[in-house]
């Protein structure tokens, strides 16, 4: 009894931790749900995942830390359009992203758009907030580009952002 109650607390645990991370979208679609229902502006990142630089040093650097997941988790909803080389892609996946990568005319790699987007009778319309790409400086530089953006307060972010990160690492513990 005590073996499978142990088992059911590793389990539930892991869990926990997995619902801690950013949950990145890469349906365009699925994505305008979320913005509409949360209210949150969507993060567009346009990368290279397996052949891009700046694009692996941009995740490794930011977004994959905890000050970006507690803020993003605050802020946006997030869209990965992924243009790998590399890795297999559904066809219907490449459509949508260079769709969209016409529409927002994206030339390099990583480029982050911030917008807002309404679906109205099946066509969707983007109001662009701001846009930025690697920033130096790790996660809070990059923060700071993004919350002038969305015209955040980056103090209040700031705070905000460092409790989330000592509770995540209390968890850790």
């Amino acid at each position: 009894m005590n073996k499978i109650l142990i088992t059911l607390l590793l389990v539930l645990g892991s869990f926990a931790v997995e619902a801690q991370e950013s949950v990145w979208q890469s349906d365009v679609k699925k994505a305008i749900e979320i913005s509409k229902k949360t209210k949150k502006p969507l993060l567009l990142f346009f990368t290279g995942s397996d052949w891009c630089g700046w694009c692996i040093r941009l995740q490794k650097e930011v977004l994959k830390t905890p000050e970006f997941e507690a803020w993003s988790k605050r802020n946006v909803v997030l869209l990965e359009l992924d243009f790998p080389r590399r890795t297999p892609q559904a066809e219907e996946l490449k459509k949508q992203n260079s769709e969209l990568q016409q529409i927002f005319g994206i030339q390099g790699f990583p480029t982050v758009w911030f917008v807002n987007a309404t679906d109205k009778d099946g066509k969707v319309n983007f109001v662009q907030l701001g846009s930025t790409g690697y920033v130096a400086g790790g996660p809070m530089a990059w923060l700071d580009t993004a919350n002038q953006i969305l015209k955040l307060d980056s103090q209040k972010e700031k705070i905000a952002i460092e409790k989330a990160v000592k509770k995540i690492k209390k968890k850790q513990t």
